[in-house]
């Protein structure tokens, strides 16, 4: 037993971050459901649905991973991680958009249960891309800070 804390001590970060990436996560995809079943029942069509629904979703979700999830990382501007979070939602929504335009283009399945398939299997693919790509580019690792001083041992070597 005495393997598992080093194990948790090691891991703990990415086990917090993971369970508030998570938790974000499962909101952002009640409003994405949601909406998109809302636009679907205005008879906006799927495609269009999906694109308005992942704006709507990815607003909250960006609010919600910068301000509690990665709130303890580098922050490199409002501006820039705004830009690239919703650029790379943008890839993470062709993910989507592929398997919902596979799903009532191709197989020519377009009832509401495959059309709600689809956009799960869409909504999965892309949190596994935007999980690593919010991590790579844009909440960044914080970084240490650069000490003053130099340590006594330092500087007795140099004496």
């Amino acid at each position: 037993m005495d393997f598992i804390r080093p194990l948790y001590q090691r891991f703990s970060a990415l086990l917090h971050e993971l369970t508030k990436f998570g938790l974000i996560g499962i909101v952002a995809f009640v409003v994405d459901t949601g909406m998109y079943n809302v636009f679907l029942g205005l008879d906006i069509g799927p495609m269009t649905s999906k694109v308005l629904a992942t704006v709507i979703a990815a607003t909250f979700a960006y609010l919600g991973n910068r301000f509690w999830t990665f709130r303890h990382r580098e922050q490199s501007g409002l501006g820039r991680e705004y830009f690239l979070f919703f650029l790379l939602n943008g890839i993470a929504l062709l993910f989507g958009l592929l398997v919902i335009g596979f799903t009532k283009y191709t197989l020519h399945l377009d009832d509401l249960l495959s059309l709600n398939v689809a956009n799960i299997v869409g909504v999965g693919l892309g949190t596994l891309f935007r999980f690593w790509s919010y991590k790579k580019w844009v909440f960044l690792e914080a970084t240490e800070p650069i000490p003053v001083e130099l340590p006594d041992t330092e500087i007795r070597q140099d004496r």
